[in-house]
């Protein structure tokens, strides 16, 4: 038994060392915008800020805000704007459908520091982007 031990051992960090892939790290630089990624939008946690609606698509967009609004309909081409956030109210979510149930995808923007701008566009997989979530730290998601 004792010489089994070791011979598991190193029979174990073999399988390991070939399955594994073991890659250096390297550092480097990117210059902003253009190499380095998008960058998830986040705003300070509490702020208020104004969330603009653009419908992009050619019908009708259903918005509402979760445990607020009942839905409202967005024409196409409208942008529908409101205010949200502060410390009574640190996140929000909106549910978003196409009136005709085609799949619908969601561009997130930050046009300016309080400014959170969502832009409904056709297309994506069924049933598409649905909901929008402002969490109290500040990111926002997609789902």
């Amino acid at each position: 038994m004792s010489k089994l031990l070791p011979t598991v051992l190193v029979a174990t960090a073999l399988l390991l060392s070939i399955t594994e892939h073991n890659y250096p790290a390297t550092a480097g630089t990117c210059v902003a915008a253009t190499s380095c990624g998008q960058q998830p939008i986040q705003f300070i946690p509490g702020q208020r800020i104004t969330v603009e609606v653009a419908n992009l698509t050619e019908s009708v967009v259903q918005l509402q805000q979760v445990s607020s609004t009942d839905p409202l309909p967005i024409s196409p081409g409208q942008v529908y704007s409101f205010v949200r956030g502060g410390r009574t109210d640190p996140n929000f979510s909106v549910v978003l459908w196409d009136a005709i149930g085609l799949p619908i995808k969601v561009e997130l923007l930050k046009p300016q520091a309080r400014t959170l701008r969502i832009e409904v566009r056709p297309g994506g997989r069924p049933p598409g982007d649905r909901s929008i979530y402002l969490g109290d730290d500040g990111r926002v998601a997609v789902f």
